[in-house]
């Protein structure tokens, strides 16, 4: 089978190749899955680098989500049979025509979600719901704030902060990739990259969308400047949800504004809520599985390219052009047209 193969730790994302490997049968409970897509996230581009946390063994492929079609089983495979649907995840392995993994690490997918959605969803939208219903503890008609709307986190959040019936204000840094947020459902956006002078950036423009009284949940995976300011227009009793830093800055909290507002400034790390409580993890991922295949939730696939483009898919995402999420494919296929 063909692979995009990582040989050497390198900070250029080019060194990896695409190249022919040999793929061994499955053994025990694992299951053979031909991949049709898979998701490009930064933590495979960190992978490449040396710079994430996890460090897969060399030579790997990159990419850890994925959807295709069960072509082989180990002799103790009871879950899956040849020819079904799957969604599944792995830290690696997924640039690949075909994965080897334990059958306990797929679901069966539906015939009405598409490969491309099904190797989108996951890791984004299980972020936005620990983030929003298990730490921020949203409630219907509260003003949610999501920094960073345009990315694959940002808009799982908006689109999940709306189906729990939030009026949503969406945040981003340009007006071409807002507007596709705002016809996904977002009630507001702001383009916090060229603040009007009349409104003083997000901070007045927020205050002004919600009487003066501010956001009271803010999904904050920016940090940075961003955090700063999102002090300032929060709702008393607020709570902000610290997801990640993607400006490179750490901010500090105002312990006095925390007090005064009675806020709450919350982590979230989706992967280790469920390493810490399994049971809970594993009712998350249930309900967003469930969610995507009822149709509640619509992950967001910008772009597709073909295994052999890998590289390119992955320039795209670490050059920030991405809008939600971006894909590559094998096995010839191609991705379903949005209706």
């Amino acid at each position: 089978m063909k692979s995009v193969i990582c040989h050497e730790i390198s900070d250029d994302i080019s060194s990896v190749s695409f190249e022919e490997i040999n793929l061994e049968r499955p053994v025990s409970t694992e299951v053979q899955v031909k991949i049709m897509a898979c998701a490009v996230n930064f933590p495979d581009i960190l992978m490449i680098q040396g710079k994430y946390q996890f460090k897969p063994p060399l030579p790997f492929s990159p990419g850890g989500e994925f959807a295709g079609e069960v072509i082989n089983v180990g002799e103790e495979v009871t879950q899956f049979s040849v020819g079904e649907r799957v969604v599944g995840g792995a830290r690696y392995g997924g640039f690949s025509e075909a994965i080897n993994i334990e059958e306990n690490s797929l679901r069966r997918l539906p015939e009405n979600i598409s490969f491309e959605k099904a190797a989108s969803y996951s890791t984004a939208y299980l972020t936005a719901l620990v983030a929003l219903k298990v730490r921020g503890n949203l409630k219907p008609d509260e003003t949610l704030l999501v920094h960073g709307a345009t990315g694959g986190v940002g808009m799982a959040a908006v689109d999940l902060g709306k189906h729990m019936g939030a009026r949503v204000i969406a945040t981003g840094g340009t007006d071409q990739k807002l507007k596709i947020v705002k016809e996904r459902g977002a009630d507001h956006v702001i383009n916090y990259s060229m603040p009007n002078e009349s409104l003083g950036g997000f901070k007045e423009r927020v205050k002004e969308l919600t009487d003066g009284k501010g956001a009271d949940v803010i999904f904050d995976p920016v940090g940075g400047t961003v955090f700063d300011e999102s002090m300032r227009c929060i709702n008393w009793n607020g709570r902000i949800l610290t997801i990640g830093f993607t400006s490179g800055v750490w901010p500090q909290a105002p312990v006095n504004h925390i007090l005064i507002k009675q806020i709450s400034v919350i982590g979230v790390r989706a992967g280790e809520i469920g390493r810490r409580d399994p049971e809970l993890g594993r009712q998350t991922r249930e309900e967003i599985f469930e969610l995507l295949t009822s149709g509640a939730i619509d992950p967001h696939v910008c772009a597709a390219f073909p295994l052999e483009n890998s590289i390119d898919a992955m320039r795209m995402l670490e050059e920030r052009k991405v809008v939600g999420k971006v894909v590559v494919t094998a096995n010839g296929y191609s991705p379903r047209k949005e209706s």
